[in-house]
């Protein structure tokens, strides 16, 4: 055999082998691009669907969560949207985000909101944003109200022998705090954000429901209710479940029967890690550079880290 047969017999072997390499980047491409895809768009395959969102443990400010409303919201696919809400609530920032990404939905789609064992507090706030509320009977909801919680630990630290020094601009500057007692104008500026947004809670309520608060037993002091006592206070529309709440996209709202309900939730970065990798090693491997590299990386975002902090709506029977 010549060396130039040999040479051409070495490169053909070459390509061979950078053609194997270069399919199963692509191919491990595509997987991650699949499951990037349904990561950020459940549902995309089904032509016609009801997305179906849970909104359930501590509600906050989830900021994959409201972009994933933003897509419901300009889906083509989604002919309505069932909130599927079990929560004792959170902090009331988060449900008036939630609320006003589900109202930008409901612009341009019909909303129903069921209940399941509890929808208190902020959790009852996203209800409100629902054109139309479904409630067990033995549900948990209302909950109308804001709390601001803090400790005082001074008298751990008198005891300890440990005293906290502190340079600030104003007397108002980090109050309420745990390291001092809270001073007459201290706790009146924190009763007074309680109390704005307790209003505005409370004028969400009358807007959304078209109820007059005071007339509710116990409604502006934050009690709870069952949920016929929900209804007989117009505070929800109809008892019942899932199908009660699609019967009513159906009959009322004149959404096609037989859609299926489609589940759409935010994914966790640790889900599909291994898709990320595998996109970005195939994206080298194929010489697409370090821009599709990039592409595949900014696709996938890991959902904001939980935080309770500030103005709370939330509702849970006090310990003692």
């Amino acid at each position: 055999m010549t060396i130039e047969t040999e040479a051409v017999l070495d490169r053909r072997s070459l390509r061979r082998k950078v053609g194997f390499w270069r399919g199963l980047a692509l191919l491990a491409g595509v997987v991650a691009f699949g499951a990037t895809a349904y990561t950020y768009y459940d549902g995309f395959s089904e032509p016609r669907q009801i997305a179906r969102v849970t909104i359930d443990g501590m509600i906050t400010e989830d900021r994959a969560q409201l972009r994933m409303l933003k897509r419901i919201a300009a889906s083509k696919n989604v002919d309505a949207l069932l909130l599927s809400i079990n929560s004792t609530g959170g902090t009331t920032s988060g449900g008036e985000a939630l609320f006003e990404a589900i109202r930008e939905v409901a612009k341009t789609k019909p909303v129903v909101a069921q209940f399941g064992t509890v929808a208190a507090s902020a959790a009852y706030i996203t209800g409100l944003a629902a054109d139309h509320i479904v409630a067990r009977g033995n549900t948990i909801t209302g909950s109308v109200g804001v709390i601001f919680q803090w400790p005082e630990v001074t008298g751990l630290l008198d005891k300890f022998g440990v005293k906290m020094n502190e340079i600030k601009s104003g007397n108002l500057k980090a109050v309420p705090s745990m390291f001092e007692p809270v001073s007459p104008e201290g706790r009146k500026v924190t009763e007074d954000l309680v109390a704005d947004s307790q209003k505005w809670f409370l004028g969400l309520v009358t807007a959304r429901r078209g109820v007059a608060t005071k007339a509710i037993p116990g409604l502006e002091q934050g009690r709870i209710f069952s949920g016929r006592e929900a209804l007989a206070h117009k505070l929800i529309d109809e008892i019942g479940g899932e199908d009660e709440a699609v019967r009513w996209l159906e009959t009322k709202r004149a959404v096609k029967s037989k859609l299926k309900l489609i589940d759409w939730r935010p994914r966790t970065e640790s889900q599909i890690g291994l898709f990320r990798w595998l996109g970005q090693a195939a994206a080298g491997a194929i010489g697409l550079g370090q821009s599709t590299t990039s592409l595949i990386s900014t696709v996938d975002h890991a959902r904001a880290r939980l935080a309770l902090d500030g103005l709370v709506s939330v509702w849970q029977p006090a310990e003692k």
